[in-house]
């Protein structure tokens, strides 16, 4: 059977495809492409030579809705769902170019010079490596999560009775085993066998733990939740690290795998449960009483800042605390509180539209990134737009800032209203809203905080956002900002 056509007559393989094939040249060609990865929205590559890469013609390639440079990688935002067809194609077309082993030995060294030369803290890049063990469960997450509020909606309102405990299984089987999944991708990304950290984090899912005691307590399943599987599979990684230097190669399959599992298997019963348990108790009960007790307060602050943070790859931190909060509470009531940002930015890109109405590029680049960013996607707005032109980046955050101190008000007012998954803002969470007061009250304040954000970011930026020489200037200017370097946001 021929696969479903896309626009044009072309196949979406065919099509992504030839945008892979596009963008090959306009990078410099499959010779000074040195490695390519991708994330939800971005491709992300290595390069040999920058200046080979044609920027202009790249942003006016169909489908490219903007490009950002972090200093580690050139990233092209492509959006979700195509830029994980269009990455393994363009990787086919780089690795079919035909290599020199004098080329293997030029990348190899450029790129050892180049990862010695980042300007990374280790704080940063420890919270890199630890995203990196999440980033990979979203897609589940997200499946899992819009799973389970239909199950909830059918429940509410009693129709399919026999089909919602079905629903109810197949969302959360994964999130029963979450725990197995974070050990198997710490070990892995931290140079451990993935299938050994997976083993030592499933300790905390057994349900035979009960009839274990630490600390005077006795264990329950589940006990120390992602946190203690991420500690786990970090402490069998160095068992597993230590026992390869010291045992003979000889003995190494029978020896190392069996300690390793045996000693980070034993700290994780008699340690690690106990500690990341309470660790994960407290990070709950303090996201339940900062939002009950200072909600307007502290979704201002959440709201306003988190896109600083994005910039300054903080925001990764977060990530361990939404999935500990998803697998106690079924959901994260941070995430919506943290989605205004993006609202923040839709609002201002409104105002910026609205006020250069003789600057056709700039106009041009919001109507192509609008609908993206109403979506949840918010580089091509914030790097195409808000941050090239400055003081609109700022009254986007102050947009954010007032639809978090919404959504947060609320929440101390008693109509709590979380996410079930990770990775979605904008309009594409709607899905993933549970609240204590059913799917419709959390819609309702979701939405409401969505408008706050929106006519707060329009009106900072409308008002407060251009000088009077800047906006003289940028109405008479035909070329789009220059979009700076700056830390990825996804």
């Amino acid at each position: 059977m021929a696969p479903p056509e896309g626009p044009g007559g072309t196949s979406p393989g065919d099509r992504h495809g030839a945008t892979a094939a596009a963008l090959l040249p306009l990078v410099g060609g499959a010779g000074n492409v040195l490695s390519v990865t991708h994330c939800m929205t971005r491709l992300r590559l290595e390069l040999r030579d920058r200046a080979l890469v044609r920027d202009a013609g790249l942003r006016a390639l169909p489908g490219v809705l903007g490009v950002v440079e972090d200093g580690e990688s050139y990233q092209i935002v492509l959006g979700p769902g195509t830029v994980a067809r269009v990455a393994p194609e363009l990787a086919r077309l780089v690795g079919a170019a035909p290599v020199t082993a004098e080329e293997l030995a030029e990348r190899g060294a450029a790129l050892r010079a180049e990862r010695k030369a980042r300007n990374a803290t280790p704080g940063k890049l420890l919270l890199r490596r630890i995203a990196a063990v999440f980033v990979p469960l979203i897609p589940a997450l997200i499946g899992c999560g819009i799973v389970a509020g239909i199950a909830g909606l059918l429940a509410n309102l009693h129709w399919l009775p026999a089909l919602v405990p079905s629903l109810a299984a197949v969302a959360s089987g994964f999130m029963s085993l979450i725990a197995v999944f974070v050990g198997y991708n710490t070990a892995k990304e931290f140079g451990g066998t993935p299938v050994i950290g997976g083993a030592v984090a499933a300790i905390i899912v057994f349900g035979g733990v009960t009839q274990v005691t630490a600390f005077g307590e006795r264990l329950a399943p589940g006990q120390g939740g992602v946190l203690g599987a991420l500690g786990a599979a970090l402490l069998a990684v160095h068992v597993e690290k230590w026992c390869r230097r010291r045992v003979p190669e000889a003995l190494d399959v029978l020896v190392t795998p069996t300690l390793t599992v045996l000693v980070a298997g034993l700290a994780t019963l008699y340690g690690l449960m106990f500690v990341a348990g309470k660790v994960s108790d407290a990070i709950g009960r303090f996201a339940d009483w900062l939002l009950a007790n200072g909600g307007a307060a502290a979704g201002f602050v959440l709201g306003g800042l988190f896109l600083p943070l994005v910039m300054l790859g903080l925001h990764q931190a977060l990530i361990p605390i939404h999935t500990t909060l998803i697998q106690q509470q079924g959901y994260t009531v941070l995430l919506p509180i943290l989605a205004m940002a993006g609202a923040g930015q839709v609002g201002a890109a409104l105002a910026v539209y609205v006020r250069l109405t003789r600057n056709g590029s700039v106009r041009r680049t919001i109507r192509s990134a609008l609908p993206a960013g109403v979506l949840g996607i918010g580089e091509p707005l914030i790097y195409g737009v808000s941050l090239p032109l400055g003081r609109p980046f700022v009254t986007a955050c102050v947009g954010g800032a007032f639809g978090g101190g919404f959504v947060g008000l609320l929440n101390q007012l008693g109509d709590t209203v979380g996410s079930t998954a990770i990775g979605p803002s904008g309009l594409a969470l709607f899905p993933l809203l549970k609240g204590n007061h059913g799917l419709g009250r959390a819609v309702a304040v979701y939405g409401a905080g969505l408008l706050v954000g929106y006519v707060a970011g329009f009106a900072a930026t409308y008002f407060f956002g251009f000088g009077r020489g800047a906006l003289a200037e940028l109405n008479t200017a035909e070329k789009p900002a220059e979009q700076p370097a700056a830390d990825p946001v996804g």
